[in-house]
């Protein structure tokens, strides 16, 4: 059993210029404005697209990201509708010779009785799992004693609008603290290669 973090890599290649002048482009036909682009209006255009309330033309953008996190985390993500998944299978994938990889959680950590009881049970989740391969059963049985904190791997991909919304609900206070930890550093990314996109989000 190998405990580790949870992270996220943007698998899209961000060109900044690219993405803001698709948006200008169609945001502007619908007002026949497209004789108003020049150097620097994309970022006017954009930013007053969003305090507007119009952000269906950032939906001509996508983005794919890729996160490892726990299946707890991808049973809340995949609730958004608009994003196309592929996660890693614990039906076809064999965990029985090279041991489970577990996801650290980000609570408990002032809590080591916790955490130690925590441990313990992933262990033993491991060990049941081997135990039921061992004798004849298949990964998609014995997937049944694996634990929420397994380790998997989901790729995301959907537009700018539907990651701002997704971003906005879980980075907020509400969310479960495995997710906020998973989605803030993906914010703080985008906020600095898409800054006029994401640079709202608190």
């Amino acid at each position: 059993m190998e405990i580790v973090n949870q992270s996220h890599e943007i698998l899209t290649p961000i060109n900044q210029r690219s993405i803001y002048l698709t948006i200008e482009l169609a945001g502007r036909t619908a007002y026949k404005s497209e004789d108003k682009m020049t150097v620097g209006s994309a970022e006017r255009f954009i930013s007053k697209i969003i305090i507007s309330g119009h952000e269906s033309v950032l939906e001509h953008a996508n983005l794919s990201v890729k996160f490892i996190t726990d299946r707890g985390v991808t049973h809340e993500i995949v609730r958004h509708r608009l994003v196309a998944y592929t996660q890693e299978s614990t039906r076809y994938c064999n965990y029985f010779k090279k041991g489970i990889q577990i996801i650290l959680p980000v609570f408990w950590g002032e809590a080591p009785e916790l955490f130690d009881c925590w441990k313990k049970t992933m262990a033993s989740c491991e060990s049941a799992y081997n135990y039921l391969i061992e004798n004849g059963a298949t990964p998609q049985e014995a997937r049944s004693v694996l634990p929420n904190s397994l380790k998997t791997e989901i790729i995301c991909t959907t537009n700018i609008r539907e990651w701002r919304h997704i971003l906005k609900l879980r980075t907020a206070k509400a969310a479960h603290p495995q997710m906020v930890a998973l989605m803030s550093p993906l914010l703080a990314e985008l906020k600095l290669k898409l800054p006029i996109l994401f640079g709202d989000i608190n």
